[in-house]
């Protein structure tokens, strides 16, 4: 069963910096995983804001593209989100995602439906 969980969230000023970590177990040997990260402010959806395909390749929502950059390590057991210049609308309940019914290359506008496995979530707050 894989079990994803997220760490690193804190409170942080505008145009300041955090680093998003999942930690991945359970994943099943051979097989390939669409991962990535949403988020979701108090009162509305759960949103996407990054994934990343098998070969790394990354994939952002238009409003983090230029501030966030989403990594995995080689074995998909470390999921991190850096987040640079840091708004007060990118306050929210950040989440790690997981699925392998993609073969590992992931939608171009993943939507929460299409993920079956998720972490419990880090809260990030951005004050100014």
């Amino acid at each position: 069963q894989v079990q994803l969980g997220e760490s690193g969230g804190r409170s942080v000023q505008v145009g300041g910096s955090l680093r998003l970590s999942c930690a991945a177990s359970g994943l099943t040997p051979n097989k390939f995983y669409c991962m990535g990260w949403f988020r979701q402010a108090p009162g509305k959806e759960r949103e996407w804001v990054a994934t990343v395909d098998r070969d790394r390749s990354p994939w952002y929502a238009d409003f983090v593209r230029g501030r966030f950059t989403i990594s995995k390590d080689n074995a998909d057991h470390t999921l991190w989100l850096q987040m640079n210049s840091l708004k007060p609308e990118d306050s929210a309940m950040y989440y790690c995602a997981a699925d392998r019914q993609f073969g590992g290359y992931c939608p171009t506008t993943p939507t929460p439906a299409q993920f079956a496995t998720w972490g419990q979530g880090t809260q990030v707050t951005v004050s100014s």
